[in-house]
């Protein structure tokens, strides 16, 4: 579904990510792991053309050069930033509305089915989003990305700084994601969350890949944890 082979990224003349090559599947979870600083958000960024890149993206086999970030989303992939950005001057309905491609007829997801998965949403769904939690929001973002119906979402720590049992709510959810056929790229540091949902892992270390494996090939492998993963 998602193919990145030899990606190069930069930030001006910072030369961050180093001949990156990893896929995606249908229906699978891959989780990317590693430390700050690795290049695992870069990678996101370069694939939803965020950021200036070279190598090769294609998505379901069109070459993503030279597309917008606009254009990459409206051909099926959905990206959830670590920032958690919501429109604060919006109603949690307002902001949801907003996911939306079109008239939202044929999506997979409807505002019952966010509202099933987060209920606190629903609590709050004529509530401005600027006076939302962190964890609110969290969901909100993800949620507002699943309305465009996405089918490969990016997600960046989707648990940074969430209570545990919101973080238990957020692996619940990707796993109901996969149940419909969505692939999910997940780009976490908690290795409990990660290694118990995700179908494969990849470990990143100073913009390269480290680590390719099932994520038992991961916790049998000792070196890797200690030198690009434990702190």
């Amino acid at each position: 579904m998602l193919s990145v082979e030899k990606l190069h990224a930069y930030y001006g003349k910072s030369h961050v990510l180093h001949g990156v090559s990893f896929e995606v599947r249908p229906g699978e979870i891959v989780a990317l792991l590693g430390r700050n600083g690795s290049g695992r958000s870069t990678a996101a960024k370069a694939i939803m053309g965020l950021v200036d890149w070279q190598g090769f993206i294609a998505w379901k086999g069109q070459n993503l050069a030279g597309k917008k970030a606009y254009e990459i989303a409206h051909l099926g992939l959905g990206y959830v930033p670590e920032s958690r950005d919501v429109f604060p001057h919006l109603t949690v309905q307002q902001n949801l509305l907003l996911g939306q491609k079109g008239s939202g007829r044929n999506s997979r997801w409807s505002f019952d089915d966010m509202y099933a998965m987060f209920p606190r949403l629903k609590e709050r769904r004529d509530v401005e989003a600027g006076v939302l939690s962190g964890g609110e929001q969290q969901m909100l973002t993800l949620c507002r990305t699943l309305m465009g119906d996405p089918d490969l979402i990016i997600i960046d720590e989707p648990t940074e700084g969430l209570a545990p049992k919101i973080v238990e709510l957020v692996a619940e959810y990707l796993t109901r994601l996969k149940q419909r056929g969505v692939a999910v790229l997940l780009i976490e540091q908690k290795l409990t969350i990660a290694m118990s949902i995700s179908d494969r892992a990849l470990v990143m270390g100073h913009g390269s890949i480290v680590f390719q494996g099932t994520p038992d090939a991961l916790r049998c492998n000792g070196h890797v944890r200690k030198e690009w993963l434990e702190v």
